[in-house]
């Protein structure tokens, strides 16, 4: 039966009103200790289910036993009180990092590698083709039977499966060919075989096929698609055929996570958060370091080594500062006193739908957003529907709106208007999530 809960309110009311809670189980590969922006989809989700009358169970892997390419402790503070299960796994990325130089849990794509040895190439090629559709699927056993456990015990109404990894989808997969769940919701936050950086594991036609097929095999099994962007979206209606049960839920902010940030001094730096790779726009990014006079850089996160010798190489290190992986908390403090935050979209084909999770905590800084990425994307869109900053295309070295911005932050104007944001708050895309799931 499902647990009730008192609701709360005045002591009058506390004996009186219950409500029964539905249950969610969640399973997913990244809870914190793992940091990352994978990381805050459904922990923010979590955090908000209960008001409206769902509970959430978590099933997770166990950090003694996960792969992390980052860890962020300070978001356990977020998930206390949630109820939390986690099962062993075996780990291949553990003696893959073992065996490299810098020791480092590859992220996805290896963006966080520069450019591939013999041996990274060798490595990429066994991941693309005998670990399929990735290398954390040893997983899948253990969570697997932990999740009929707990659906049992439960009574659980739904069943979410997030990727990636997406082996995690498999999951979620076979728990539904077992007749064991009512509803199972598959959440893809990236694209599965059309991610950006899918031939750096040097697939063969037939890993293709079969991680194709596996794609489709989930996509066509589960009662709801969600994915975050409407690029995405329209990719697996139009190959699968299930426009009808697809359904966008972006990322978001939350806004208890910023405080009063109008309270906030602003530096004159420009300012990036997350990982780095040699897909995205560097070159505009020295171009734009040479032509001001005003702004400095501060790049928080992984960034490769090449661009950091560059740097050096073009006389240019007193304009840029480079930040190691810090917590959450701390990012978003960066965020707020920015001077400019700068958001890049990998220029690789078909990039006009990658969204990455960060832009939306910069619509909640409420700073300008200096965005290089392809012209009429899903960012445009979302960066014109809320009026929070401006996208140039990657050939554009024209300077007109880095002028623009210096000009602004001379006359200490450099501030932006905002409008429509409440659509991209973690409270609302839950209402969101609760009408898909009932």
């Amino acid at each position: 039966m499902n647990l009730v809960k008192k609701l709360s309110g005045p002591l009058w009311l506390k004996e009186k009103i219950f409500i029964i809670m539905k249950k969610i189980l969640i399973i997913t590969y990244y809870w914190p200790p793992a940091g990352g922006p994978g990381v805050q989809r459904w922990l923010k989700f979590a955090k908000y289910l209960p008001e409206f009358g769902w509970e959430p169970i978590i099933l997770t892997v166990d950090e003694n036993y996960a792969s992390y390419p980052q860890q962020d402790s300070s978001l356990l503070d977020e998930v206390k009180g949630i109820e939390v299960h986690k099962t062993k796994s075996v780990e291949v990325l553990e003696l893959y990092s073992s065996l490299n130089k810098n020791k480092q849990i590859p992220y996805g794509g290896f963006s966080n590698e520069g450019n591939p040895s013999i041996f990274k190439k060798i490595s990429r090629f066994i991941r693309g083709n005998f670990f399929i559709p990735d290398p954390r699927k040893a997983w899948n056993k253990h969570a697997y039977k932990k999740a009929v456990e707990l659906i049992k015990e439960n009574n659980i109404d739904v069943v979410v499966t997030t990727s990636p990894p997406h082996s995690t989808q498999l999951i979620g997969l076979k728990l539904k060919k077992s007749n064991i769940i009512k509803k199972w919701i598959a959440d893809l936050r990236d694209p599965w075989t059309d991610i950006f950086y899918y031939d750096k594991f040097y697939p063969t036609k037939l890993a293709r096929k079969i991680d194709k097929n596996l794609e489709g095999e989930v996509i066509r099994n589960c009662d709801e698609l969600i994915t975050v962007s409407e690029s995405i979206k329209n990719i697996y209606s139009d190959r699968y055929g299930v426009s009808n049960k697809t359904h966008v839920l972006t990322n978001g902010f939350d806004t208890s996570d910023f405080g009063d940030i109008n309270t906030t001094k602003h530096t004159n730096e420009i300012v990036y958060t997350g990982t780095v790779s040699e897909d995205y726009p560097l070159d505009q990014i020295i171009y734009l370091a040479k032509n001001t006079s005003v702004f400095n850089f501060k790049f928080i996160g992984k960034v490769p080594d090449s661009f950091i010798s560059r740097v050096k190489d073009e006389n240019l290190s007193s304009k840029f500062k480079f930040v190691p992986t810090i917590s959450h908390e701390e990012v978003v403090k960066e965020m707020a006193s920015s001077g400019i935050l700068l958001l890049l979209i990998p220029d690789v084909e078909n990039n006009e739908g990658i969204v990455t999770g960060k832009i939306f905590e910069y619509l909640m800084a409420q700073r300008p957003i200096y965005a290089i990425g392809p012209i009429g994307g899903d960012v445009q869109i979302i960066l014109d529907n809320t009026s929070s900053g401006e996208i140039v295309d990657y050939n554009d070295n024209s300077f007109d709106l880095l002028r623009k911005y210096e000009d602004d932050f001379k006359k200490e104007s450099l501030m932006v208007d905002t409008k429509n944001l409440d659509q991209y708050s973690r409270k609302t895309i839950t209402s969101e999530l609760i009408r898909i799931m009932e």
